[in-house]
C-alpha cells in the first residue's frame, strides 16, 4: 500500500458537479510480477544465481493504475483476474490497497493468473513470462465481481512491454472519463477507444515494439483518436523514418496534438501540434534498484500534469520526476510514487549543497502542490511480497 499525503487532489481547481466521477480509464492484462533485484549479472546457463533482494506486486496494466492512483486521479480498470492466490492478491492490493475501481473487472473461473518473473542488473532487466488467454466474456458477464471474464493473459496491454498469447478483450462501452490510455497495435482497433474519444475522454497512445517490422503510423488505426501520442526515441525514429528524436517528434505532431518522445537518460521531448511549443527536460540522476515499471509511470506524470492543465515543460518535468523515483524502488506498480515521496525528494532536494539553480527552478512549479512540510526522505513505500499482514 502507498505512504501518501491526504488531502492533494492534482485537478481539485478544475473539479465541476457535472463532471464524469471518473478521471482515466483504462483496460489490458494484469499480471504478478516477482521481482529479483540485486543480481551481478545476467543469469548463466546451468548455473544459480542468487538475487539480494526480491519483491512481488500487481504488474502489467496494474503499474500504471497504481501509479495514476497514487497521484490522487480517480482511476478505474477493466482487467482479467484469475481465481487462484496470484489473482485475488492482485485484486485486493488494487481495489483495497490503492482504491482502484475494478467494476468493468472480473475474475475468471478456472484460469490462472499470468506470472512475470524479472530480474535487474546493470540497470537492465530481463523477463520472463507465462499466461493464457482467458475465455471470452459471457454476453451477460456481470461486472466488478469475482466472477466473469474480461481481457486474455496477453501482455499486450497499456504497459506496451511485451506480447503474448492474444489481445485483450477490451470492454465496447467504457466508463465516461476525463482521459483514457490506450495501448497501440499494428493492424488492431479497439471499439472502445473510439467511444472514450467521443464521450470526450483524452486519449493517451502507448505503443510497444512493432513486431512486423514495418513501423507504419497508418497501421495504427487508432492513433486518430488520440490527444498524446508517446513512444520512446528508437519507436519514434521508426515510426517517422528519421534519425533524430526530436524531428521524429516533430513529424509525430503533425499527426496527433502532442507528441511525447522519451529519451532515456536524457530525458524527454514534446511538441504541441497546436501550438508548435516543444519542450526539453533533461533526466534526474538517480541510483537505479529496478526499472519495471518506470515508463508507466512516466505516462502516469503526464496525463496528471496534462488533466491539470500545466504547461508542457511542467508535465515533461513531472513525469520524469515520478519515473525517476519509481526506479528507486522494487517492482512496477509497488515503486510508483505518491505525493508524500514527492515532497520529501522536493525538500530533500532544495537543502542539499551544491545544487543547480536553474535545475531546482524546473520543479518550482511543486512549491503550489506540495505542504510546507514533509516527511523525511527515504520514505518506505511498501512491503514488496505476498504474506505479510501491516
Amino acid at each position: 500500500m502507498s505512504t501518501d499525503t491526504p488531502g492533494i487532489d492534482p485537478l481539485e481547481a478544475l473539479r465541476a458537479p457535472r463532471d464524469p466521477a471518473c478521471d482515466v480509464f483504462l483496460t489490458g492484462p494484469v499480471f504478478l510480477d516477482i521481482i529479483f533485484t540485486g543480481l551481478d549479472s545476467a543469469p548463466v546457463r546451468g548455473t544459480e544465481s542468487w538475487a539480494r533482494g526480491m519483491g512481488s506486486s500487481p504488474g502489467g496494466v496494474a503499474n500504471m493504475a497504481t501509479a495514476l492512483a497514487r497521484l490522487g486521479l480517480h482511476t478505474s480498470l477493466a482487467a482479467a483476474f484469475g481465481d487462484d492466490h496470484y489473482g485475488e492478491y492482485c485484486w485486493d492490493a488494487l481495489e483495497q490497497g490503492e482504491g482502484i475501481d475494478l467494476s468493468m473487472s472480473h475474475t475468471v473461473p478456472g484460469w490462472h493468473s499470468p506470472v512475470t518473473v524479472s530480474m535487474a542488473y546493470e540497470g537492465e532487466r530481463t523477463m520472463v513470462s507465462h499466461g493464457h488467454e482467458a475465455p471470452a466474456p459471457a454476453p451477460d458477464a456481470g461486472t466488478g465481481s469475482r466472477a466473469g471474464a474480461a481481457g486474455t493473459g496477453s501482455r499486450a496491454g497499456a504497459t506496451g512491454t511485451s506480447t503474448g498469447a492474444a489481445a485483450p478483450v477490451f470492454p465496447q462501452c467504457p466508463p465516461r472519463a476525463r482521459a483514457a490510455i490506450a495501448s497501440l497495435a499494428p493492424g488492431r482497433s479497439e471499439p472502445w477507444v473510439a467511444t472514450a474519444a467521443r464521450d470526450g475522454a483524452l486519449v493517451f497512445g502507448d505503443v510497444g515494439w512493432d513486431e512486423t517490422g514495418r513501423w507504419d503510423l497508418d497501421a495504427l488505426p487508432d492513433l486518430a483518436h488520440c490527444e498524446a501520442f508517446l513512444p520512446n526515441a528508437e519507436e519514434a525514429m521508426r515510426y517517422t523514418r528519421t534519425d533524430c528524436p526530436r524531428a521524429a517528434a516533430h513529424a509525430l505532431a503533425e499527426r496527433v496534438p502532442l507528441a511525447v518522445v522519451t529519451l532515456g537518460a536524457e530525458g524527454a521531448y514534446a511538441v504541441d501540434g497546436r501550438t508548435g511549443t516543444a519542450a526539453a527536460v533533461p533526466a534526474i540522476e538517480v541510483e537505479a534498484l529496478d526499472p519495471t515499471g518506470a515508463g508507466d509511470v512516466f505516462v502516469a506524470g503526464f496525463v496528471t500534469g496534462t488533466l491539470a492543465d500545466w504547461p508542457l515543460a511542467d508535465r515533461l518535468a513531472f513525469a520524469g520526476l515520478t519515473a525517476a523515483l519509481s526506479v528507486q524502488e522494487f517492482g512496477g506498480s509497488l515503486s510508483a510514487p505518491g505525493w508524500a515521496e514527492i515532497a520529501a525528494w522536493w525538500q530533500l532536494i532544495r537543502t542539499c549543497d551544491r545544487q543547480d539553480p536553474a535545475a531546482l527552478e524546473r520543479y518550482a512549479f511543486l512549491d503550489d502542490l506540495l505542504p510546507a512540510t514533509a516527511r523525511a526522505w527515504p520514505l518506505r513505500r511498501a512491503v514488496p511480497t505476498i504474506g505479510f499482514r501491516q
